[in-house]
């Protein structure tokens, strides 16, 4: 018995001597727990299929995991679309969801606003500064396209900005699609989309460049394969990641142009 064990032993330090292990940073969209589930069986199958081991990091809030990502300290991330343009490693984008981020701004549905220009000098509710749909893109087309000059109040989730919304404690308030669509009736029905943002290529899965890049293409890979099985694309539409299509910088360029430079927040 011992003698197996010590072949057991030498085996997995031998496993572990030929294998790399790369971390994998995700942008907190949910709280920790809900990013462990989602996130840690799709790593094992990366795992599986590139024959690397990846180490999943999260953080409690956006600005810890901005910081991580602006120094470089994750090899891999998926992460918010604005930090390609923000992008002061290289990070290089793998793969994104094909379905593009857009941004609803809504009000109370027996508000008497019907365009954004009715929400000059209001009050208006924000999930995070740098939220790209739910907040950025709003934004910018507020000041740019419209130009409104509203005061934002910032409620930490999308979940709160809607309920601000609907009690009558702000105007009009930012998010997206998906999550409104997740309210609860009382919620989602007493609330009128009053005007869709531009839309942004999604978040991509991006790795930094000391990442080799047969390894890049290898985790490229691998995730394009696992969205062809009905395994693969349970686990990425829990992400969300639905329509998984390869992602390259160029995708993102045109986001320069949208005027967001000035809101993104750089320090929180």
């Amino acid at each position: 018995m011992k003698k197996l064990f010590a072949l057991l032993f030498l085996w997995l330090a031998a496993a572990s001597a030929f294998a790399d292990t790369y971390t994998f940073g995700v942008v907190p969209q949910f709280e920790q727990r809900k990013t462990f589930a989602i996130w840690s069986p799709i790593l094992a199958e990366l795992e599986k299929r590139t024959g690397h081991r990846f180490e999943l990091v999260t953080t409690a809030t956006i600005p810890a995991f901005e910081k991580l990502f602006n120094e470089g300290k994750v090899d891999f991330a998926y992460m918010n679309p604005y930090y390609m343009v923000e992008n002061v490693q290289g990070y290089v984008p793998l793969v994104r969801d094909d379905k593009p981020i857009v941004g609803i701004l809504v009000v109370r549905r027996d508000s008497p606003y019907q365009t954004p220009a009715d929400l000059e000098g209001k009050e208006v509710a924000f999930p995070s500064p740098n939220a790209i749909g739910a907040s950025l893109l709003i934004r910018a087309d507020l000041a740019r396209q419209f130009h409104v000059n509203i005061v934002p109040r910032y409620v930490k989730s999308h979940s709160s900005v809607y309920l601000h919304v609907a009690q009558g404690l702000t105007a009009g308030g930012g998010g997206v699609v998906k999550t409104l669509e997740e309210q609860k009736p009382e919620v989602k029905d007493a609330l009128r989309v009053l005007y869709t943002t531009r839309s942004i290529p999604s978040h991509p899965v991006s790795a930094h460049p000391r990442i080799p890049k047969k390894v890049r293409e290898a985790v490229r890979e691998a995730l394009l394969a696992l969205a062809s099985t009905p395994e693969g694309k349970t686990l990425l539409a829990e992400v969300p990641m639905t329509r998984p299509v390869a992602a390259y910088a160029k995708d993102y360029e045109p986001m320069r142009g949208y005027g967001m430079d000035d809101l993104f927040v750089r320090e929180q």
